[in-house]
């Protein structure tokens, strides 16, 4: 992050502190809740493939556990970094408190390109990160969930790590360890497309507020992982249309609406929005001038 770059984590922290001030919160406990509990860096090495090997930087950052264990997802991504990880956590904390959740807030994360790793050398990384961090894990102290690079075989990785490290006593209660896993390993139905799902109970709820219908309402999508494909899917479900879709390899643009369906399908197989025949390719810095709503 250059200097010219806004910490994330300070921005976290202006907001908490704007926050605190509106409900009068202490001294004691704003400074409490102004930083994380705990700060793991682990640095470890993986074999690759051509038989060198490269040393990795995974993170753990564990804001708060005073409502239960930390929770928080696992994100692979190169520009992954301490204060980007601090910052996601807190804010972990403050959704989980905010909708009465029993958890703490956490997040983690490795700064690599999972892209850039043949399927056994990834798995590799992600069994070596969850060995690196040890007993700072566990089903009633800190469970990871997927994230920004990361997915339900990851999770899967991390379980099974984690329980080759367990006693056989503890190994029924190893399923906890994780959230986001297969349905196979005992994942939760729905999982893949729910933040996204809660991105339409928020937006249905605001137009209920303010009489507006979603129906024929026009949307631009920055971004189409997990959470953006699921969103343009369910928005368009509900007679809303995608007019405009940008990722990190370009922006695809269509007034007459973009089909989430067969995008969504075209990112699975190629893994951007690049090249997609039902739209029209379009500098990204024009995205913002697509008319929407």
């Amino acid at each position: 992050m250059s200097d010219s770059q806004t910490s994330l984590f300070a921005t976290a922290l202006d907001q908490f502190n704007r926050g605190a001030d509106l409900i009068d919160l202490s001294d004691d406990l704003r400074s409490i809740l102004s930083q994380p509990k705990n700060e793991i860096i682990v640095n470890f090495p993986v074999r690759l493939n051509d038989g060198t090997y490269r040393v990795f930087r995974g993170y753990r950052i564990q804001h708060s556990n005073l409502l239960g264990p930390y929770k928080g997802g696992v994100r692979f991504h190169p520009m992954v970094d301490l204060d980007e990880v601090k910052a996601l956590a807190s804010w972990m904390t403050w959704k989980s408190a905010l909708c009465d959740i029993p958890f703490g807030g956490a997040k983690g994360g490795i700064s690599f390109d999972p892209g850039g790793l043949e399927p056994d050398e990834l798995e590799r990384v992600v069994r070596r990160f969850t060995h690196a961090l040890g007993g700072n894990i566990g089903p009633d102290h800190d469970i990871p969930a997927p994230d920004l690079g990361s997915n339900a075989q990851s999770m899967v990785w991390m379980m099974d790590t984690y329980a080759n490290s367990t006693g056989v006593t503890e190994r029924q209660n190893v399923k906890r360890i994780v959230t986001g896993k297969t349905l196979e390993t005992g994942g939760s139905p729905g999982r893949e497309k729910a933040t996204g799902q809660g991105v339409v109970f928020c937006l249905q709820h605001w137009a209920d507020e303010v009489g507006f219908d979603l129906a024929g309402a026009t949307v631009s999508i920055q971004g189409f992982g997990n959470v953006g494909s699921a969103t343009a899917r369910i928005l368009q479900v509900h007679g809303a249309r995608v007019v405009a879709v940008s990722d990190h390899a370009g922006t695809v643009a269509d007034e007459d609406g973009i089909d989430a369906f067969e995008l969504t399908d075209w990112v699975s197989e190629r893994g951007s929005v690049a090249g997609f025949p039902g739209g029209m390719w379009i500098d990204t810095d024009d995205f913002w001038t697509v008319p929407a709503d």
